[in-house]
């Protein structure tokens, strides 16, 4: 492939685009066509140019041509080994055919030195060129296929470890004519000084273009919200109802845009991938202006979208210590996943029940079945949120996700965050809540651009807002594993915890995704019914009662009955498979939740602050 350096391309790219990255301004020259020689002025910083190939998709192979300028000596070359993912996935296995010259075509001797790393030598301009294969569904993924390309970037892009720093620029080229592009990044299609079009995203930095997702294909694209700070939405897929869609997110964003007491960007971008398109990967990413999000039906969009909404303040500028700066090359520990993530969780659920998304009774629902998962799991009685959170990058490994070795800090971080919330509610006589807590780490570090302690600032901000100390709720229950006071605390708002033998429908398997997002049956339970369906370890599951697998099967065994019959489709050694068989039964405590008709009015009114996002002073009843 031909490498012309992007600033022969850009002459005029959209409004947009100029405010949201001053470099771009530096670039504007003459577009002298594709195979123009001529040259304008460099811009003043260098600028580290990417070009990448989509030519024959069905290959799955981004070919990528990287562009280094002022390169004096050694040049260090490096793929980060994770990304989206708390666990070490190596990108670099998937690179392909690293060669390196000089701009006048001089062949460059390049070394690799470790998993991730290459070294060359020059003087002047370097060019780098390889292939990497994507084809695995997003969002914590890449990939490239017939119908579409969805990037990101960190997993695509080699960098230079100490030039991170500098300005990014990257042209997408050789693709199907009817495609177009999205990203959270500007961007801007040159069609009329181009044939076929290129499209050309820019970033300020290699850690801004890491972390912004580009989508190129045929999808819908429509804005929920307008003026100074517009949200738009992009789906690749089917089965879902694009009025439905805006409705819900509309509601979502509002809210917690008010609360957090405005917007932090200056555009936002929703890529939805659903139905067939999302190839049974489920989930969704969170990034600074935008997020990607798998999903089997577009009635799936409320809760994973109010969560990783809620991802603009809480992780991605409320931003722990322990994550600052990303360090791509290995292991990144924290002890505060469970709050960037399980109160993020907590806020998803309040968004959606002081929305109207859901009914008091879905919060209710929601909350005990948090409880119940966690009191399912004997590793609750000695694992801590901190500990969960430190132990994140071992969730690649099957066993350490059953219930005798993990936790998660998702669910451990959304019950202490509403145990919080009503403690906060309760010392202050209701005026103040954990809405002031999550709205003063905003002031106090996200506006500021200062990360925080972990749990230390996490409990000094609660103790503020609070007035009193909370020294011995983050001892016991955040770094110890003390047993939750759920009934004591959840009775402060009016509650009522109860506790109940159940005989629900069980599979006899257990499951997992894989890095690519893809189902795997990771257990067969000895005797069970799956066992004796040749059902086996290792099977992908592809079809779940001619649909796509449920991306919550707890949930979805709930509304199940011992005796039921479940049809899976599988792919083993890369055939396809019908397997079906009866769902079993077990016995197991399960905890509900439901209003408690003796609350005093304080309770009732810390259960309504909680319910529609108040905090009202009352006068203390008991």
């Amino acid at each position: 492939m031909t490498f012309i350096p992007i600033h022969l391309l850009t002459k005029k790219l959209s409004s947009r685009a100029k405010r949201g990255m001053r470099f771009f301004l530096r670039l504007a020259g003459a577009i002298c066509g594709l195979l123009s020689a001529a040259a304008l002025a460099q811009p003043a910083k260098a600028l580290i140019e990417y070009q990448v190939s989509l030519a024959n998709p069905s290959e799955h192979l981004f070919h990528v041509t990287m562009r280094i300028p002022d390169v004096h000596g050694e040049l260090l070359l490096q793929m980060p080994a994770w990304n989206a993912l708390y666990q070490i996935r190596d990108f670099s296995s998937r690179i392909q055919q690293v060669s390196a010259e000089s701009e006048a075509h001089q062949q460059l001797a390049i070394e690799k030195i470790d998993k991730q790393t290459w070294r060359t030598r020059a003087e002047g301009t370097v060019v780098v060129r390889y292939a990497i294969f994507w084809d695995s569904p997003g969002p914590f993924a890449s990939q490239l296929n017939g119908e579409h390309a969805f990037i990101n970037p960190a997993m695509v892009f080699l960098y230079s470890p100490g030039r991170r720093s500098e300005s990014v620029g990257a042209l997408f080229r050789d693709f199907p004519a009817q495609w177009r592009i999205v990203s959270t990044l500007p961007f801007s299609t040159l069609q009329k000084s181009t044939n076929p079009p290129v499209h050309i995203v820019a970033a300020p930095s290699y850690d801004a273009f890491g972390d912004s997702p580009v989508e190129l294909g045929t999808f819908s694209l429509f804005q929920i919200q307008d003026g100074s700070h517009p949200i738009s939405v992009a789906i690749h897929g089917d089965n879902f109802k694009q009025a439905d869609v805006e409705s819900t997110l509309r509601k979502i964003c509002k809210y917690q845009i008010d609360m957090m007491g405005g917007a932090p960007f200056d555009h936002y971008l929703f890529i939805f991938h659903i139905g067939k398109a999302a190839q049974g990967a489920g989930g969704g990413m969170e990034h600074a202006d935008g997020t990607a999000i798998n999903i089997a039906s577009g009635q799936q969009i409320a809760g994973v979208s109010a969560h990783e909404f809620f991802h603009l303040w809480n992780v991605k500028r409320i931003r722990p210590a322990s994550l600052e700066p990303v360090d791509y090359t290995r292991e990144q520990y924290t002890r505060a996943l469970w709050f960037a993530e399980g109160v993020t969780s907590t806020y998803g659920s309040y968004t959606l029940v002081r929305t109207g998304l859901w009914t008091h009774q879905d919060f209710y629902a929601d909350l005990a079945q948090q409880i119940t998962e966690l009191e399912s799991r004997p590793a609750n009685r000695w694992q801590s949120a901190e500990q969960s959170s430190l132990d994140a990058w071992l969730e690649k490994y099957p066993y350490y996700n059953g219930p005798d070795f993990s936790v998660s800090y998702y669910t451990k971080g959304q019950v202490l965050g509403v145990l919080l919330d009503i403690l906060i509610r309760d010392r202050t006589n209701d005026q103040h809540s954990l809405d002031d807590v999550l709205g003063k780490m905003n002031d106090d570090f996200a506006r500021k651009q200062q990360p925080y302690r972990d749990s230390l600032d996490i409990r000094l901000t609660a103790e503020s807002v609070a007035g009193g100390s909370f020294e011995d709720f983050f001892r016991q229950y955040v770094a110890g594993a003390e047993a939750l006071p759920y009934a004591e605390i959840l009775g402060k708002a009016g509650l009522l915890l109860q506790k109940q033998a159940t005989v629900r429908a069980e599979p006899g398997f257990t499951l997992e995704r894989d890095s690519t997002g893809k189902l795997i049956v990771r257990s067969i339970a000895a005797g069970s019914n799956a066992e004796r369906s040749n059902l086996q370890p290792g099977d992908e599951i592809q079809s779940w009662n001619g649909e796509n697998p449920p991306r919550r099967v707890d949930a979805w065994l709930r509304t199940r009955k011992p005796g039921d019959i479940l049809r899976l489709q599988i792919r083993r050694n890369d055939e396809a498979q019908d397997i079906s068989f009866t769902l079993g039964g077990k016995t197991e405590n399960i905890f509900a939740l439901d209003e408690d008709p003796r609350g005093t009015p304080k309770a009732k009114s810390i259960r309504e602050g909680l319910l529609r996002g108040t905090a009202l002073s009352v006068t203390a009843a008991h």
